[in-house]
């Protein structure tokens, strides 16, 4: 019987299933951080249970982190107690502890592919909604809440129903200046922020297989914001490669043995999914969001929709344009901005500031631009000055900060103060979202990067023309 990729990876994971309930579901890979996990390990102790797999189990400072000044001690109390207590509590349990000035430390969705922690046909959770990063290597991902963080530190498994499944087709050539980011947010767009709901997505066609791993985590990451409970995309070459000679990678005959399994790893022709959608990558332009959910999104050039051709509530969506200081039919083109972010477990790693860099070059950040360049990871920052990616971005004017979540979300220093437009490359756009009542245009690094040095929103495209 022909099988998809994800039945055969969810049905090699069931330890039992429960009549008329969801799965007892074994998990391979458990990343835990400071914001989510201090509760779980509470109710752990209040219990008498202890983590039953440790080195099942790896634990990042990434949330809270601050972004600048990280060898001095963090002055927000708050976050201070939470990145002590994840400490505390991994020495307590004989968990590997990746925590500030650690060379490891970083996001914990960048550190974990980039270290080899993250397989193919793994299982892989974390009380994180963008979990479902990992699924770009064939792995299941997807974010837990509290409590199945302490169910999973005490038994290595969850309790969880079976998605349906859907596959999500795009074939063809992207064209210039379309990079994944923008091919996630097209398809979020043409989805909503709801209508994957139910579902575990696999990406297929011409344009994943030509896709970079890293690009592929691009677009793994932001699939929960069309409501999917997680993405996947299948193993191939490419993903070999990346993982080969990692630090935790498989080694020897260890990793001849995995190979053995990957190889299988891919959906059979002929295998049935409940829904299937296909899109044309010529349809895809550098994309941009004017709204206050990641479903908002256009192409760069296009105009602000009314409010009759959109799905959804009339006066829901005039609230959401009224929180941006938007009008229907507004150019996006041109409008000034205040913030561009480049950084998260969205677009946090060496691509991405290769990509920004390109567009920078020879340029100077824009005096009424504010910019915050975080990379996802010490190795990631490594990389940058390797490559000498860091002298173009001070010749730029730009400055670069240390790694960790920064402005993705408003819970360390880095916030956008209220009423201030931001282009951000993180993935959620929400009211608030990057701080009280600030106001966030979703893009990907080259529309950032340009709007950076123009100071208004702006097409790559222009730039990357007068590149040529």
């Amino acid at each position: 019987m022909a099988t998809t990729l994800f039945d055969k990876v969810w049905d090699s994971h069931v330890v039992r299933q429960v009549e008329d309930g969801p799965d007892v579901f074994f998990i391979d890979r458990h990343f835990i951080h400071e914001v989510t996990s201090p509760v779980a390990f509470i109710g752990l102790e209040s219990r008498g249970n202890s983590v039953v797999y440790p080195a099942r189990t790896f634990a990042v400072a990434d949330h809270n982190t601050p972004t600048i000044n990280q060898h001095l001690p963090v002055e927000d109390p708050l976050s201070a107690n939470q990145l002590d207590t994840l400490g505390k509590n991994a020495e307590k349990y004989g968990i590997s502890h990746w925590g500030l000035g650690d060379v490891n430390n970083g996001i914990v969705h960048v550190v974990g592919p980039e270290n080899g922690i993250t397989l193919p046909g793994a299982t892989i959770v974390c009380g994180d909604s963008h979990t479902s990063t990992h699924g770009a290597f064939g792995a299941i991902a997807f974010g837990i809440g509290t409590s199945e963080v302490e169910m999973v530190l005490s038994t290595q498994c969850i309790m969880q129903s079976k998605p349906k499944a859907m596959r999500i087709n795009v074939n063809g050539k992207l064209g210039l200046g379309v990079t994944p980011k923008d091919v996630a947010l097209y398809i979020i767009s043409k989805q909503t922020t709801s209508g994957a709901t139910g579902y575990f997505v696999e990406y297929a066609g011409d344009v994943f297989e030509d896709m970079t791993i890293e690009g592929r985590m691009t677009v793994c990451n932001l699939t929960i914001e069309m409501g999917a409970r997680g993405g996947m995309i299948a193993p191939d070459q490419k993903t070999f490669d990346y993982i080969a000679g990692r630090s935790q990678a498989p080694k020897g005959a260890d990793w001849d043995n995995a190979m053995k399994y990957w190889e299988t790893l891919s959906t059979d022709e002929g295998a049935e999914f409940d829904i299937e959608f296909n899109y044309d990558a010529a349809d895809i332009e550098p994309m941009i969001t004017y709204g206050t959910n990641p479903g908002m999104g256009i192409g760069v050039t296009k105009d602000i929709p009314n409010a009759e051709n959109v799905e959804g509530g009339v006066e829901t969506y005039k609230k959401s344009l009224g929180y941006m200081d938007f009008n229907e039919g507004d150019s996006m083109i041109g409008k000034e901005i205040d913030f561009v972010f480049l950084g998260s477990c969205t677009n946090g790693r060496i691509e991405d500031f290769r990509a920004f860099c390109s567009i920078v070059e020879g340029r100077q950040k824009a005096a009424n631009v504010t910019a915050w360049l975080v990379p996802g990871s010490h190795k990631v920052v490594d990389q940058i000055k390797e490559e000498g990616l860091d002298k173009i971005i001070t010749d730029a004017g730009f400055v670069l900060r240390e790694p960790g979540c920064s402005a993705c979300l408003a819970m360390n220093d880095d916030k956008i103060p209220a009423g201030k437009l931001s282009v951000s490359t993180s993935n959620r756009n929400f009211e608030g979202r990057q701080g009280p009542g600030s106001r966030t245009l979703l893009a990907s690094p080259l529309v950032a990067a340009a709007s950076a040095v123009e100071g208004v929103v702006t097409d790559p495209r222009t730039i990357l023309n007068a590149n040529a």
